[in-house]
């Protein structure tokens, strides 16, 4: 359509990366059969979860090196559905929360005030009602700390800081330094500690996000800058190391191991009790840990089309996109694409495919380049037709809970569990009335006037 607006603007053309690859993705935890089961009874798109994956990896962020305890806080924002923290809280996750709303949204499915951690770029209205019942509020700026001491006086709280560094797959993804807005500028701690002092307020926790990836190094620097701000606090007991924990979507990616890469953390707490005679618990957030290869996107092959010779690509449609997985079209995030066909003969034959999503929007790209969200990229695919099933890997965080859903009046797309192969229902697909359902008659006679 001409009026389809375009992301990439200002450019006439895009380049073109091919993907050399000597195999292709496979399925992670679905069989060809409950895909073409989800496919034919639930409909796609569809996303689905495995629950042995997910308390695979909750149990080994339990496990967590730690020195004077842990708790592990669900960053629910990753993937908000009911059922997932449901999980979570019977295994004794805590949870992180990003806004009030999340804090609602866990009470709702069950998980008490005191397991909810509220740390938020908009301290809404309220949040003195949700710390009477036991929420515990980290204030992420001068601002909210003004805003806890007038509406909470000589209550806990704990403050999020900025340490001066941070790191991100993208500079989207960069949640610390001098070019993220996220927590307090380190170098205002003390003037959060008169604000406290004057208030009758305490502070009890420290936090930190920047993001460390895999490399040890990367984690004891991080760690020991964060620790120092502790010292600040006589009064603090816990040091909130955030998430950032990097996990392998990709076969050539190289993942996190809690146990290995973040021993150093260990090595910090003992060094800084040693020194200060001060056992600090340990609270880490992890989000894309948990749910990120624990769930898949089902799709289907809408069509399939070619532009030009040499020049030329062949495009598979979905009848999902930036609707249901925006990670693509966003930060050029890279996702195990496998085509799972109805005709099991053509299992074998291989094609290169650029794969797009099914809205009028030219940056509806599932497979864009590295970190190059307009950038077209190839993928060897098995040989696809109209029907096939397609299969999204990865998709279990920030997709759901940060899909452009509705665009192009596209209904919510439904949530499946998997539970030893069998498929449950978590999320219906939403009924297409309802994207307009709350809209509102303008009074009779204003438009015709």
């Amino acid at each position: 359509s001409p009026h389809c607006p375009r992301v990439a603007r200002g450019r006439s053309t895009r380049r073109l990366v091919k993907m050399s690859t000597s195999d292709i993705d496979t399925l992670n935890f679905l069989t060809p059969e409950v895909a073409f089961e989800i496919a034919d009874t639930i409909g796609t798109p569809c996303y689905a979860y495995d629950l042995a994956t997910l308390k695979k990896q909750a149990e080994a962020a339990l496990a967590f090196p730690n020195a004077y305890g842990l708790t592990v806080r669900y960053a629910m924002k990753a993937a908000p559905n009911a059922a997932i923290l449901k999980l979570f809280h019977s295994m004794g996750l805590h949870f992180d929360c990003s806004s009030i709303f999340e804090v609602q949204r866990a009470m709702a499915a069950g998980v008490p005030p005191a397991h909810c951690s509220l740390s938020s770029q908009e301290l809404g209205e309220g949040f003195e009602k949700l710390v009477e019942q036991g929420v515990k509020i980290n204030c992420c700026s001068l601002l909210q700390v003004e805003k806890f001491c007038a509406k909470c006086p000589g209550k806990e709280l704990g403050l999020r800081f900025n340490p001066g560094v941070g790191s991100g797959g993208t500079s989207k993804t960069n949640v610390g330094g001098p070019s993220s807005s996220f927590g307090i500028w380190h170098e205002y701690a003390d003037k959060c500690s008169e604000m406290v002092k004057a208030a009758g307020c305490k502070v009890v926790r420290v936090h930190t996000h920047i993001g460390s990836g895999s490399d040890p190094a990367v984690w004891r620097r991080c760690t020991g800058m964060s620790i120092a701000l502790c010292e600040k606090f006589p009064e603090v007991t816990v040091l909130n190391l955030g998430g950032g924990y990097k996990v392998a979507r990709m076969r050539t990616d190289k993942g996190t191991n809690l146990q290995t890469d973040c021993a150093v953390v260990k090595d910090e707490f003992e060094q800084f009790s040693s020194k200060f005679g001060r056992k600090l618990h340990l609270e880490i957030e992890p989000g894309t840990f948990l749910s990120a290869n624990s769930a898949c996107l089902v799709a289907s092959v809408h069509d399939i089309v070619q532009t030009g010779t040499d020049e030329g690509h062949t495009f598979i449609k979905l009848d999902a996109g930036m609707t249901d997985v925006l990670r693509p079209s966003l930060y050029g995030a890279q996702h195990p694409i496998v085509v799972v066909p109805r005709d099991a003969s053509r299992a074998s034959k291989r094609k290169s495919y650029v794969v797009c999503g099914h809205c009028c929007e030219s940056g509806d790209l599932m497979t864009p380049a590295p970190g190059e969200p307009e950038t077209l990229s190839e993928r060897m695919l098995c040989e696809a037709v109209p029907g096939d099933v397609v299969v999204i890997e990865a998709s279990g965080a920030y997709c759901s809970s940060m899909s452009t859903k509705n665009y192009n009046s596209f209904p919510e797309a439904p949530e499946v569990m998997i539970v030893d192969n069998k498929v449950h229902v978590i999320r219906k697909r939403q009924v297409v009335e309802d994207i307009w359902k709350n809209e509102v008659d303008l009074p009779a006679g204003v438009i015709a006037k």
